[in-house]
């Protein structure tokens, strides 16, 4: 029998809404006959992705928890009550056989109310530090996907499959210095390369660590491919115009990764689970600069998970504007260390962990 019902629930990120899409790709190669739905938040990146990619998805119009700001929680109760109702429409309506939660406050309701109606679940943990959310919904979970050692911590240990972290597709096998990337990044010399990259929207403290740093740039005979994120580009591309640096790529978004990561030496980056597994597979040496502004602050927690087994330098973020870019230019120079981080990284991928995320789920069908 192939023809499942597979509903696949997160987002709010490009961290979530990657290996939500590549479980999804899987469970279509697996069971060509097999329906999913994507259930995510209202308003959330997902709902543009999702449908991009050729998937149905649902909005609930739940909210994160604030806990910072207590005042901005008054709409939390009555968005999770509507999205808990919502949720079981959605459920009762599909008649999913599995229900698989990426992470993000999304996969929430729609987790509880499948568990509470006899639904098997399966979490995937991509964090090394697990968020309030899956440590609720791991409790009713029947096997939880990690990618980190020392998960039990978080879920019960008999219920935890090592699997890693599913990645964006064309990252497999990267080729380095390909005259494709350097004819896009209109690199013609064999100067080495620096990729710094925050995200799709952009990390401030990156973006202000290379302002800081343009004299130190433009003396340098290294090049930077500079992906600011969209909330940055232009004031950024301003400031360059104004103060142009030769040697700087500045990009808004770099829409084929495959090939900045093909020319990199050296890669500059936050901390996010999707990143760093990313960075695993395509071998990266890498410089982390984990963002404070997340939940339990569990890039830091990931970063250091690579750093004990001497596979990433970490600068926090505290330290980035004055620091980053001196270490970063004088680390590239340094060709062993780079090729020592890159070795010990090469050692964490998980080339595999679509098919096996795939694989817990079809056991859990079997049985």
């Amino acid at each position: 029998m192939g023809n499942y019902k597979f509903i696949v629930s997160g987002g709010g990120t490009g961290g979530h809404i990657f290996p939500a899409l590549s479980i999804a790709d899987g469970l279509r190669k697996r069971f060509p006959e097999c329906e999913i739905l994507f259930v995510g938040a209202e308003g959330k990146m997902e709902m543009e992705k999702i449908p991009a990619a050729g998937y149905r998805i649902v909005g609930l119009p739940v909210a994160g928890f604030h806990r910072g700001e207590i005042w901005r929680n008054l709409a939390f109760i009555p968005k999770l009550i509507r999205s808990m109702l919502e949720a079981k429409k959605v459920v009762k309506g599909f008649h999913p056989d599995i229900v698989i939660g990426v992470g993000g406050y999304a996969s929430g309701p729609i987790l509880r109310v499948a568990a509470s109606l006899g639904i098997p679940t399966v979490l995937q943990e991509q964090n090394s530090f697990a968020g309030v959310t899956n440590k609720i919904l791991g409790k009713k979970a029947k096997k939880i996907c990690v990618a980190y050692d020392n998960m039990e911590r978080f879920f019960p240990a008999e219920k935890i499959v090592f699997t890693g972290n599913p990645i964006r597709q064309g990252l497999e096998a990267i080729h380095p210095g390909t005259a494709e990337a350097k004819e896009f990044f209109s690199i013609t010399t064999n100067q080495l390369v620096i990729l710094v990259v925050g995200g799709s929207l952009g990390a401030r403290t990156l973006n202000q660590s290379m302002l800081a740093s343009l004299e130190l740039i433009r003396k340098s005979d290294v090049i930077i491919i500079w992906q600011t994120g969209k909330y940055y580009y232009e004031a950024i591309q301003k400031q360059l115009n104004e103060n142009p640096v030769s040697n700087i790529r500045l990009m808004e978004f770099i829409p084929c990764m495959d090939l900045a990561y093909s020319v990199a030496d050296l890669v500059i980056s936050r901390a996010g689970a999707g990143t760093i597994s990313e960075l695993c597979m395509v071998a990266a040496a890498s410089i982390l600069v984990p963002s404070p502004n997340v939940a339990e602050d569990h890039q830091t927690s990931n970063a250091m998970s690579l750093v004990e087994k001497d596979a990433a330098i970490l600068v926090k973020d505290a330290d980035a504007v004055k620091e980053l870019i001196e270490d970063a230019l004088a680390l590239v120079n340094q060709r062993e260390k780079c090729l020592k981080l890159s070795q010990n990284i090469k050692r964490l991928a998980t080339p595999r962990a679509t098919e096996d995320i795939v694989e817990v789920i079809a056991t859990l069908l079997k049985n």
